[in-house]
Order: C-alpha cells, then sequence, then structure tokens
C-alpha cells in the first residue's frame, strides 16, 4: 500500500522565513522523481525553483499561486513506497528477500520515508541522502493509488488524504472520532486559521466534504459545541483609518526593501555630504577608451574604480558596526553593491572582490549582474555580502538625492545625472559635463572630515581620471 508523505516548504536560507508561490510545476496526479522541480517560488531575496526530496504521485498541493507561505508549512503530498513491486527492472533484489515483488513487511513500511535525496533546495540539505534509491514505475504507483482530479485552474488541487488511498472516506460527525495520522485533509488557509484561532486540532476532526476533506462548517460546528476550556475569542482587529484607497501588501522583494531601509533609519546615525564636480575629463576618458578597441567600458565601472581606489585611502567607509560587542569591524576587501531597477523592484546584486578588478572587468561583472537581474534569476548569494553601494539615481533623470544606507553597511555613494552646465573653468566660464555625487555614511564609523575627505577625492578622479595614476 503507498504511503503519503507530507513536503514542507524548506528553510530557504539567508534568514528568509516565508515565500510566495509563482507557478506549480507539477499537478495532482502526476508522477515526480527524487529532487524533480515541483514549485517556483519568490522570496525577498529570489526567485528559486524548489525540488521535492521524494518520488512518487502527487496525491495534494497547499496553496495557490500568488499565495504567500511560512517556512514549514505544507506545499503538497506525495505518495510512495507502493510496496517493492514498483522496482525497477535490473534492481538486483533476490526474490523473497527486501527486494521482492510481494507485500514489504512493515518494517520496510516504516522505512519509506527515509528513501529520499535528503534535499529539499540547492545548496540545503535535510539529512543525509539515503543509502540506495530506487526508481518506481509510474503504472505500479498509479495502480495503488486512486486518480486524483486535475483541474486546469491556477488553485490548489483538492488533496487527496491518507484516507483516500487505503479505504472509504470519513463519515460521522465533524467534532468526533479518532486523530488523524499522516497530513491533516484541509485545502484552505483561512479552515487553517479559524481552528487555530480556536484553539483546535485538525487531526480530531472528521471532514464532511470528498474524500475527508474538512470544511469551514465542520470547523465552526466544532467551535460551537462547548469544551472544558473554551478559547476566548481574539480581539478584533483594529479599524483601518485614514482615506479608502488600494492597498497594496508588503511583502516579497518591496516588503524586504522595507524592512531594511527601516531597520537602517532606525539603527544608524547616519549623515549626508555631497559636491558637484566637472566630469568632462572623465567622459573624455571613457570615449578614448572605448575607441581603442575592445569591451566597451561603462560609466558606472569608471566609478567603481574610482570607489575602491578611495575605500583603499579611507578604509573606515568600508566596515560595520557590531553593536553587540560595541566594536567597529572594518573588512578586508570590497564587495560593492550597486542599486539596480527590475520589474519586481529594487535589488542590490553585489560584485564580488570588486578592489582586485580593472574597469573592463568591472564593466562586465556590471553588465552580467544587471541582466540576470532583469531576468529575475538573481540567487541570495548575489544579493548579499555587500561593504558598500553605489547608487547611480541619474539614470532616472535627477540631479542629486540622500541615499539610504543599505544596512549593514557604513555608505553610500550617490552619482546623480551628468550634464551639461555653465561651469568656470581655468579662469573663465564654460560649458562642462557637471555630476552631483553625495555620500551617507554612519557617524559611528567615522567623523565628517574622513566622510569629506573620500568625498572630495572620489571627485578629484572624477575632475582629472589621472589621479588614479597614483593608486595603480
Amino acid at each position: 500500500m503507498a504511503q503519503v508523505l507530507e513536503f514542507k516548504l524548506p528553510d530557504l536560507g539567508e534568514g528568509l522565513t516565508e515565500a510566495e508561490i509563482v507557478r506549480w510545476l507539477v499537478a495532482v496526479g502526476d508522477v515526480v522523481a527524487i529532487d524533480q522541480p515541483v514549485v517556483e517560488v519568490e522570496t525577498a531575496k529570489a526567485m528559486v525553483e524548489v525540488p521535492c526530496p521524494y518520488g512518487g504521485v502527487v496525491t495534494a498541493r497547499f496553496g495557490e499561486e500568488g499565495t504567500e507561505l511560512p517556512v514549514g508549512a505544507p506545499l503538497l503530498t506525495v505518495a510512495v513506497g507502493a510496496g517493492e513491486a514498483g522496482a525497477a527492472e535490473g534492481d538486483g533484489a533476490p526474490s523473497g528477500g527486501a527486494g521482492s515483488t510481494g507485500a514489504p513487511s512493515g518494517g520496510a513500511s516504516a522505512a519509506r520515508p527515509a528513501e529520499s535525496s535528503g534535499n529539499v533546495l540547492v545548496g540545503y540539505g535535510t539529512g543525509a541522502p539515503a543509502a540506495r534509491r530506487r526508481r518506481v514505475r509510474k503504472d505500479t504507483l498509479q495502480a495503488a493509488v486512486p486518480a486524483a482530479p486535475v483541474r486546469t485552474a491556477p488553485v490548489s488541487a483538492e488533496p487527496v488524504s491518507a484516507a483516500a488511498l487505503s479505504g472509504p472516506a470519513l463519515s460521522g460527525p465533524a467534532h468526533s472520532g479518532p486523530a488523524i495520522s499522516g497530513p491533516v485533509p484541509v485545502v484552505s488557509p483561512l479552515v487553517r486559521k479559524l481552528a487555530r484561532q480556536h484553539g483546535l486540532d485538525l487531526r480530531e476532526l472528521r471532514g464532511s466534504g470528498r474524500d475527508g476533506l474538512i470544511l469551514r462548517s465542520d470547523v465552526e460546528a466544532a467551535i460551537r459545541v462547548p469544551g472544558p476550556e473554551p478559547v476566548a475569542a481574539p480581539a478584533p482587529a483594529p479599524a483601518r483609518t485614514g482615506p479608502v484607497g488600494e492597498r497594496v501588501p508588503l511583502r516579497g522583494v518591496r516588503g524586504a526593501v522595507a524592512d531594511k531601509l527601516s531597520r537602517s533609519r532606525t539603527e544608524i546615525p547616519d549623515a549626508t555630504c555631497w559636491v558637484d564636480a566637472d566630469a568632462t575629463e572623465l567622459m573624455a576618458a571613457r570615449a578614448a577608451m572605448n575607441a581603442a578597441g575592445g569591451p566597451k567600458i561603462s560609466v558606472i565601472a569608471l566609478l567603481a574604480r574610482i570607489c575602491t581606489a578611495a575605500l583603499a585611502r579611507f578604509p573606515e567607509l568600508n566596515s560595520t558596526v557590531d553593536t553587540a560587542a560595541r566594536e567597529i569591524v572594518r573588512l578586508p576587501g570590497v564587495n560593492l553593491g550597486f542599486a539596480a531597477q527590475t520589474a519586481r523592484g529594487l535589488v542590490v546584486p553585489v560584485v564580488r572582490d570588486a578592489h582586485e578588478r580593472d574597469a573592463e572587468s568591472l564593466s562586465a561583472e556590471f553588465a552580467r549582474l544587471t541582466e540576470v537581474a532583469r531576468e529575475g534569476a538573481l540567487t541570495p548569494a548575489d544579493l548579499t555580502g555587500g561593504t558598500f553601494t553605489l547608487n547611480n539615481y541619474g539614470v532616472f533623470g535627477v540631479d542629486g538625492s540622500t541615499p539610504i544606507i543599505n544596512h549593514p553597511e557604513a555608505a553610500m555613494l550617490g552619482v546623480g545625472r551628468i550634464v551639461p552646465k555653465p561651469w568656470v573653468h581655468q579662469g573663465e566660464l564654460a560649458v562642462r559635463q557637471v555630476v552631483q555625487l553625495s555620500l551617507t555614511f554612519d557617524h559611528r564609523v567615522c567623523d565628517g572630515g574622513t566622510a569629506g575627505g573620500f568625498l572630495r577625492y572620489v571627485a578629484d578622479c572624477v575632475e582629472n581620471p589621472v589621479v588614479l595614476l597614483r593608486t595603480v
């Protein structure tokens, strides 16, 4: 007899506690292999495909596309271990032994859950992989598991409970009967929430729906039954005040950005200084480099090269504050983040070891990460570990801004648009390419003199790129 295993949303790492279902990759009734991706989810950092560590037939899916689930919530159930009859041909098990085609012993059935990869997400695992993996033939599993209805609408398919696999559907009063073993036959998040609010154990209920599905009416009937310790109803949610309008949930990337910016403003005593710089020579140097042939050099790559040289002179700004130890941690290398606007919102990819790269290497890496960001394929590793951020908001057609530090970094350099403006050059009024540079810094790591020295050095390099030759 097949055994139904529940696969829960795994720990996605990087401190992430929830994810939104973007697209189901399997339907109820599909046969899945071990480690086959079954759902695409979006976290606050990236879009990832989640592989299932079990092989078998999908019997239920939990959550519609667009639903946000916490880590540990059920994703789907899989019927596995339909007897050793499902072993692939050529397995080599002796007749009558553990690999025979007869009904498995109780010990073999109990050991079946261990026969999975142990992996729940690439890079993260739940344990050691099984010593042996068996491939289960689709026809064998389908014979052992009743065919489940497949719906074409983008909603969770109707679950097939453990009871439906082994016998008739549960019947009787919704609030009586022995506890259910295995996955609880509930598909609606509202039903789960209602039961949780009233302290009900769904495993103690009998569902009146198809295949024992627990409905809202079942939970409401159980709530009306007096118990020895009635649970007080939760306090009503405070009434919303203010103008009536469209409400957009703060979740996913937007929610993560909101949390990080709020934390930055709360924890970091920041200050901002700015200066206008004549970027005419920098633009001329870039044009000369690109005219010489080879890969094109971007403006942001030249600015990044200037930043790494400035951080070598002012390492206080390439640091972080350990509030628990009350220490400033100066970091040995520069992992340079840069703000990128995408369809998913603002993201900050990180160029690793930027201090070891030249302008050509920086330009190539900026282009690669920008393209990956637009495709929504950045990994958590691409978005973490930054030590300093470069924010080119000039692409939005604005001259200046006061950047918010990307917590837990200590500083961010903002760059406005480069535009022709009247400028006094060599004692005469001329039209020059002018840019405004702004530096927001954590006042705990340095004073204004250090921040001003850093910004002045950056401006000097912008105005006269030959200054960089001193640091090569």
